[in-house]
């Protein structure tokens, strides 16, 4: 990550404290006891940076050292074809962590962009493989990341296996209400940080049909649409499209 770009939020002397965050429940420190996040506190998170809508957090082909928490904001994730053609892989909210994909090869496999003014916390690698040998409550958690991760991308795998657009969008916006839901905010109601052509990328969809998908599932009475502002009107309508149980 570009340092000249990246600054750090606070002063090397005033470190993240993991136990005062209001994430700590969805993060990566969940479950740990106040004795364990003590031990962690100001040893888990190196620094924490700003990352301007738009801008790389980091790129594919990177060496991989950290993985980093979103503290606020959105990313992206996304591969770049060799004729410059772009797929969006993810998107990761606050509580999140990106830069998993660089563990096995110690290189970075995605480019990580922010989709809005956001906000990250720095956590080394070494640091974090360290402190798991101390804290076993901490490395059982990081394998409960994992295991989530590649649950996400078996998910994914599915989606774009077996599902129609409308099924495929509807099991996207349940997924966001879901995950907008454990942060503490509306499951009813969303604004999406993203483009319809990333949400097309990710879902192997056009923009045109991403387009279609959204009004009909408006004209059906599922939801609502202004724009990038969604208001879910039957969550058990969209459940019933992604169980193919609609009539």
């Amino acid at each position: 990550m570009d340092q000249a770009v990246f600054k750090p939020l606070h002063s090397p002397h005033c470190a993240v404290v993991c136990s005062n965050c209001n994430l700590r429940e969805i993060c990566l420190p969940v479950g740990l006891s106040r004795e364990d996040l003590q031990h962690i506190d100001k040893r888990l998170v190196a620094v924490r940076h700003k990352v301007p809508r738009g801008d790389k957090l980091f790129e594919a082909g990177r060496r991989f050292d950290a993985v980093y928490a979103v503290w606020t904001g959105c990313f992206k994730t996304c591969l770049q074809s060799s004729s410059g053609r772009e797929q969006v892989t993810g998107f990761q909210m606050s509580g999140e962590l990106i830069g998993l994909d660089g563990i096995g090869t110690r290189q970075h496999a995605v480019d990580a962009v922010a989709l809005e003014d956001s906000q990250v916390c720095e956590i080394p690698f070494a640091e974090l493989e360290a402190l798991s040998l101390e804290v076993t409550s901490l490395q059982q958690q990081f394998h409960r990341v994992m295991s989530h991760e590649i649950m996400r991308n078996q998910g994914v795998m599915l989606l774009l296996g077996s599902m129609h657009a409308e099924e495929r969008l509807a099991a996207f916006l349940l997924n966001l209400t879901h995950r907008l839901a454990a942060r503490g905010f509306s499951s009813s109601a969303l604004v999406l940080r993203m483009s319809r052509i990333d949400i097309g990328s990710y879902l192997g969809l056009t923009i045109e049909t991403v387009s279609r998908t959204f009004s009909k599932l408006q004209t059906d009475g599922l939801i609502e649409v202004d724009r990038r502002q969604i208001s879910i009107v039957s969550p058990s309508g969209l459940q019933a499209l992604v169980d193919g149980k609609a009539g």
